[in-house]
């Protein structure tokens, strides 16, 4: 697995968390694929929150791109402000 400052593991974090970033959105930002967020989010978190957290994630159609809608072809919500950590908007 990758090293990451304590920044972007946090954003990292805080990206698989949302409803509606999803894992290839982490992916294309940062490299990781969906299992290594996974072993991450289970390293970085205490076991409860791993646990509500892949109850949460688990077939959620907003958090794997080949689930949503055709029509979703954004990472973010066209109306999100820019993030400061984000290294996409740093582009």
């Amino acid at each position: 697995m990758n090293t990451f400052s304590t920044i972007d593991t946090d954003r990292i974090i805080e990206m698989a968390w949302e409803d509606r970033t999803p894992f290839e959105a982490i992916e294309f930002q940062f490299g990781l694929q969906e299992k290594e967020v996974i072993e991450l989010m289970r390293k970085e978190m205490k076991l409860s929150s791993f646990k509500m957290w892949r109850k949460r994630t688990n077939g959620r159609s907003t958090k794997h791109s080949s689930l949503r809608d055709s029509s979703v072809n954004r990472f973010k919500c066209s109306m999100q402000k820019t993030i400061s950590y984000n290294k996409i908007s740093k582009r």
